[in-house]
Formats: structure tokens, C-alpha cells, sequence
């Protein structure tokens, strides 16, 4: 006795990519994935390739997972992808202490987020 699968989320043109707990503010990550956000899949590769910010590697690997997922599990043809959703969200936050002058402390917040990316695949224009 096993759980019952669940409906698919997505529809059967899209693939998706989950990474969790990536030590970045949600705001600084936001700015590399809208950086991606309706481009296709190979001019968001090249874009994070030679994007200068920390981030973007770690960003790469999720698209080039999400596009590993499409051609692999859901069979979608990769000339075709695109970046359908780059969404981001707010994971935990580490509250560390820095010693301040007359014996008070200052707050360190280390944030962390989740990112999300869904890659569909474009209708053919005839």
C-alpha cells in the first residue's frame, strides 16, 4: 500500500527544475533570473555563461538540469525550449551576532532562497 501518484503539475510541453536552499538573498537571485525570464533555453545558457554575478553559475545548472528533464523524461526537443517561469523564493535565515561597542550586538542575516525553473516547449510557427 502506497500513496496514490499525484496529477502532474505541469502540462506535457514543460519540464521542470527545483533548487532549494541556495545561500543568496532572494532579492539578489531575482535579478539573475529575470535576467533569463521568456528567453529561449540556449540564449539563457550563453546569458549565464558570461554573467558576471556569483549566482549565475549555480542558476546555470538548474537551467541545464530543467533541459536535461525535458529531453529525458518528457521527450520534448530542445531547439524548441524556452524559459517559460524563473520564480524565486524565501527560504530560512541565519541570524548571526557582531559584536558592537558599549557592549551591545548588531544582526548578520545570512538569507537563503529556492529557486525554481520551468522550461516549455514553443509551438512550431509554420
Amino acid at each position: 500500500m502506497g500513496k496514490l501518484s499525484a496529477d502532474r503539475r505541469l502540462d506535457e510541453t514543460e519540464a521542470m527544475a527545483v533548487l532549494r536552499n541556495i545561500r543568496v538573498s532572494p532579492q539578489k537571485l531575482n535579478l539573475v533570473a529575470e535576467m533569463i525570464r521568456g528567453k529561449s533555453a540556449e540564449q539563457a545558457i550563453t546569458a549565464l555563461n558570461f554573467s558576471r554575478r556569483r549566482i549565475a553559475g549555480t542558476v546555470l545548472k538548474v537551467v541545464n538540469s530543467a533541459v536535461a528533464n525535458a529531453e529525458n523524461n518528457h521527450e520534448l526537443d530542445v531547439d524548441r525550449l524556452y524559459v517559460k517561469e524563473a520564480t524565486v523564493g524565501k527560504g530560512l535565515v541565519m541570524r548571526r551576532i557582531r559584536p558592537r561597542a558599549r557592549g551591545r550586538a548588531g544582526r548578520i542575516r545570512k538569507p537563503f532562497s529556492h529557486l525554481t525553473i520551468v522550461v516549455g516547449e514553443r509551438e512550431e510557427t509554420e
